[in-house]
């Protein structure tokens, strides 16, 4: 599985993007970048992260270097995926 491939489906998808996230790369800035990521959707994206890869988020674990850019946010779930939490 690519990571950075789903994580930014993802984003496309619960962001209603219309297919705005196929462009993105590492250095993207999501959080103040991208107009459709504010508070709610983050809650929403963090449900959507739980569900398609089957790991939890504790709420000390998020803060918003996380959401940052497209790379901050492929790592922090490839991290969670490799850590099987």
């Amino acid at each position: 599985m690519d990571v950075r491939i789903e994580v930014t489906r993802l984003l496309d998808d619960v962001l209603h993007l219309g297919g705005r996230a196929a462009v993105f790369n590492d250095d993207t800035v999501l959080m103040g970048g991208v107009p459709e990521l504010d508070s709610m959707a983050v809650v929403t994206l963090i449900s959507a992260f739980e569900d398609r890869f089957g790991f939890t988020i504790d709420d000390d674990e998020i803060d918003g270097a996380i959401f940052a850019t497209l790379g901050s946010l492929t790592n922090f779930v490839a991290t969670k995926l490799s850590s099987g939490t």
